[in-house]
């Protein structure tokens, strides 16, 4: 039987830094993934719509879910979530059983989730071990005037 892992992440979902600690996770046995999005709005969209990061998530989750199955791994559900990613995580733990959690955060300098203490209060709540992973988001492309003047210059 595969361990199942539920990866927790937003603007890492398609790091190649989390693609590599999942692969490492999956090399040592069988590892079927979950990954859930929790649908944070972004900048000050949330003042006037708690839900407007639900789009942006629902993309990052596509994404990310083809480059995790292209990276080889198992992926069964993709999830996108409560936009506070506590109370994502309870969600998914109260409907499905892991036998681990990652938490894939940005950066220590930049990450809200390590700011607000996402991954210590996952421990104190439940009774899994809850890994985290700094990781790098993806670089996203130069919008085709930039690329056009990188180009020119």
């Amino acid at each position: 039987m595969a361990r199942e892992i539920l990866v927790v992440a937003d603007r890492t979902a398609d790091s190649p830094d989390l693609i590599a600690a999942l692969r490492d996770r999956a090399a040592a046995e069988q590892t079927a993934f979950t990954l859930l999005v929790p649908a944070v709005p972004h900048g000050l969209a949330w003042a006037a719509d708690m839900k407007s990061g639900w789009s942006e998530a629902a993309d990052r989750a596509v994404s990310a879910s083809e480059r995790l199955r292209q990276a080889g791994l198992e992926l069964g559900e993709v999830i996108v979530g409560d936009p506070d990613p506590f109370a994502a995580v309870g969600d998914v733990l109260h409907a499905r059983e892991f036998d681990e959690v990652v938490v894939s955060t940005l950066p220590r300098t930049i990450s809200r989730w390590l700011a607000v203490g996402l991954p210590a209060r996952l421990r104190r709540a439940v009774d899994l071990p809850v890994v985290e992973v700094h990781a790098q988001p993806l670089a996203q492309p130069l919008p085709k005037r930039a690329a056009r003047e990188a180009v020119a210059a």
